[in-house]
């Protein structure tokens, strides 16, 4: 039996080029990305690293996605660097133009921490999630959602800006899920068991272990 394709493949799906494993792909050292997480892109994706907007090194904000996340195209990350100072006055950064406007430089510039996207979390088509959100395991952004808030484990959101829709699972099944963590077993015991985790039926996969 095979365990589906190696984690360091950068095509997984034979002969296509628009789905990768996103891990592959990036370069960026502050974008870190745990296997199997896939990104697909309409035209190349490639486009990735673009959709990770105003992440500036000199700021060292990390974009964190988990393992088995589905990232579909147009997804956009707004980092740190697109923040402004809101209790200022003016929403205009003089500062940052110099040339005798740096008086006004702030000790600090609004900094709202690593963006966060636990594991199997699937990102719908040209979703958008602001700076230093935390999405937790197993939730579901939807098409063209705006995420300003965090968003709980299996969870489903959607909308401008998003506010939850539904839980995909009563309480004790997600804690079932959060303490099963299937996704930190090895690649042979998720293929042996993928019809339970691919099921609906918690007590199957519960028996897993």
């Amino acid at each position: 039996m095979t365990n589906g394709p190696h984690p360091d493949t950068l095509y997984p799906i034979p002969n296509q080029r628009r789905l990768v494993y996103l891990k592959n792909l990036v370069n960026n050292p502050n974008i870190l990305v745990g296997d199997y997480t896939y990104y697909d892109d309409f035209e190349t994706p490639e486009n990735f690293e673009k959709n990770v907007l105003y992440h500036f090194d000199f700021i060292g904000d990390r974009l964190i996605i988990g393992k088995f996340c589905a990232i579909a195209c147009g997804v956009k990350f707004i980092m740190n660097g697109g923040n402004h100072h809101p209790d200022w006055l003016t929403n205009y950064p003089f500062t940052i133009f110099g040339q005798g406007w740096e008086s006004a430089m702030p000790d600090s510039w609004p900094h709202k921490g690593d963006t966060r996207i636990e594991n199997d979390v699937w990102l719908g088509y040209n979703a958008t999630v602001m700076p230093g959100i935390h999405i937790g395991d197993g939730a579901i952004v939807a098409a063209n959602a705006m995420v300003t808030r965090d968003v709980p484990p299996y969870t489903v959101v959607g909308g401008n800006p998003a506010r939850e829709i539904r839980k995909r699972f009563d309480d004790a099944t997600v804690r079932d899920l959060l303490e099963l963590r299937w996704w930190d077993w090895q690649i042979e015991k998720i293929t042996r068991n993928l019809k339970a985790i691919c099921g609906s039926d918690i007590e199957a996969l519960k028996q897993a272990v």
